[in-house]
Formats: C-alpha cells, sequence, structure tokens
C-alpha cells in the first residue's frame, strides 16, 4: 500500500503564504537566489495579483512542505499536482531540480499572463457530467478540468463562458461559478505559449524520477524525462484529468493521498476518485495525522 503526495493548481493562495513555511528562510533564500529577486514578496497582496507570483508562490510552498514531511519520516511512492502543482511534484519526484522548476515557472507564469491580459478565464461548471456538458460548448470555450465526474471547468472568453454557463445550467447544472483565475488555461488558446515554454525546457537537465511521477494531464505515470519535459510544457494547454488521475493512482496500490498546503480542494476530489483509501489536507489535519495515518497504512493497519 502506497502514499501520494498531491500538489494543488491556482486558487487557494493567499497573502502571508509563504511567511511561516517548515525551513521558510532556508527555502526562500534558494527561491530568492534562483529567481534573482526577493522571494518573500511574492505572496504580497498586490504581487498575487499576477499569475507568475501565484504559480511561484504555489511551488514553493508545495516543495517547502514536501520537504518536512520527508524529514520527519514519512515514505511516499508518488506524487501529483493540478495543473502548476505537477512542478512541485516533478521537484519531489526527483525529476526536476528546484532551481531550474523556479525559473521554468516564473517563465510559464509570465507567458500565461501576457497571452491574455483580459477578458479570458475559467468557470466551474457543476453537477453535469463530461457527456452532458460537452454538447453545450460553443465557439471560444473549451473543457478544461474534469475534477470530478460531476465537477467539470470550462475555459474562454468572458462571453463564452457565460453563455456555456446559461446553457448549462438550463440543462441542469446545480451550480456555475466564475473561478478566479484571469487565463483561459487548458485549452488551445494557450497552445503558442506552451510551445515556447518547451523551447525553454531544452536547456533543462529532467531526469528519472526516483519517486513515481502522475501527470494529472494523462492520467498515466511518467518515468522518462523527454515524456515528463514534455507533459510539464504542454500541461497548460491540455486538460486536466484529475478524476481520472486519481482512479489511477488509486488502482496502484495507493491507500493514503496527503495533500500539501495551501488548501484542501484536492483532498475532496480525490475522496470521490478513490474507491478505497482515505486523502487528507495537511493544512486542516496537520502533520501529525498525516504521520499517524502513514504508519498506520505502512504496519498495515
Amino acid at each position: 500500500m502506497k502514499i501520494l503526495l498531491t500538489f494543488p493548481g491556482q486558487g487557494p493562495q493567499r497573502p502571508g503564504m509563504l511567511q511561516n513555511l517548515p525551513q521558510g528562510e532556508a527555502i526562500l533564500r534558494e527561491a530568492s537566489e534562483a529567481l534573482n529577486e526577493d522571494a518573500s514578496a511574492l505572496d504580497s497582496a498586490e504581487a498575487l495579483r499576477h499569475t507568475r507570483a501565484v504559480q511561484l508562490c504555489l511551488l514553493i510552498a508545495g516543495v517547502a512542505h514536501a520537504r518536512e514531511l520527508e524529514r520527519q519520516g514519512l515514505a511516499f511512492a508518488m506524487t501529483s499536482g493540478l495543473s502548476i502543482g505537477a512542478y512541485p511534484a516533478a521537484v519531489v519526484a526527483g525529476a526536476l531540480a528546484f532551481d531550474d522548476a523556479l525559473r521554468l515557472v516564473a517563465l510559464r507564469g509570465q507567458l500565461m499572463e501576457q497571452a491574455y491580459p483580459a477578458g479570458y478565464g475559467l468557470t466551474a461548471i457543476i453537477g453535469l457530467t463530461q457527456s452532458e456538458l460537452e454538447p453545450l460548448l460553443g465557439e471560444e470555450s473549451w473543457l478544461a478540468n474534469i475534477n470530478a465526474e460531476r465537477q467539470l471547468v470550462i475555459a474562454g472568453s468572458e462571453a463564452a463562458m457565460q453563455a456555456t454557463a446559461e446553457r448549462a445550467k438550463a440543462a441542469g447544472a446545480q451550480k456555475t461559478h466564475r473561478l478566479a483565475v484571469s487565463v483561459p488555461s487548458h485549452c488551445a488558446l494557450l497552445a503558442e505559449p506552451a510551445a515556447k515554454l518547451a523551447e525553454a525546457f531544452k536547456a533543462v537537465t529532467i531526469v528519472r524520477p526516483r519517486r513515481a511521477w502522475l501527470s494529472s494531464s494523462s492520467g498515466r505515470v511518467l518515468w522518462q524525462p523527454a515524456q515528463i519535459a514534455d507533459d510539464l510544457a504542454y500541461n497548460m494547454s491540455r486538460t486536466v484529468r484529475w478524476h481520472e488521475a486519481m482512479i489511477a493512482a488509486n488502482e496502484r496500490d495507493v491507500r493514503l493521498a496527503i495533500e500539501v498546503p495551501p488548501g484542501a480542494v484536492l483532498t475532496g476530489l480525490t475522496r470521490q476518485a478513490f474507491s478505497e483509501g482515505e486523502a487528507l489536507s495537511l493544512e486542516q489535519g496537520g502533520y501529525e495525522l498525516a504521520l499517524t495515518l502513514a504508519k498506520r497504512l505502512q504496519a498495515g493497519g
């Protein structure tokens, strides 16, 4: 029986999220040196208005908490992350160096924000299945995330998303909600920025990970460096298949999924996908509970 660490995408970030990290001074110094800027300023309310800062904060926080879990003796076999969360997952799996990840994520956020500075984004559609929603998509709207069987996200222009949301409500959707994301992630609109990021990956060394790295774009565990690089570069333009990925993790004998801060969204989604086992948000349960559940699992109970 195995343990999985999960890393969130954009949404749960908040001002001050880097100020009380485990071993925070050391990791912020690492980040500052790699970025050639003061990383501790990335989590101000003003900075978090920008995609680049949000994504860097999620990367730094994810790696910090994973390192602390490892320092406290947690033995985990697999990592996976939603969207930007794939980057800290790759660092913790051992496929990507932290300093390279910082520079790539800084570029990723910049490319995404520059591509669509206004008028586009993401909208959650709750209560419809993929087969029910897809016929309702119009021009300039795409299926972006399959987070759970009936929890989907669309991307596109404001007008197109609003029109699709209205059709979804008429078709029986329980809720539609415009997300606080200003970029139309995980659709064809970001193909060009993704290609530019792929060029940057050519200057970075990706290695075979020492832990299984589970792609949330394909729902597959990837081991080959070239496949991991392609997945990381292009995941901004590919549909997120979190539900499929978590089913795959469960089928690979994962029985405990621990979500690193910030937030607990992935924990709820993972519980919906698991047919057996447990999912835990570190932010809600704390290190002590996570380690207790891990020890119980590893002891066979």
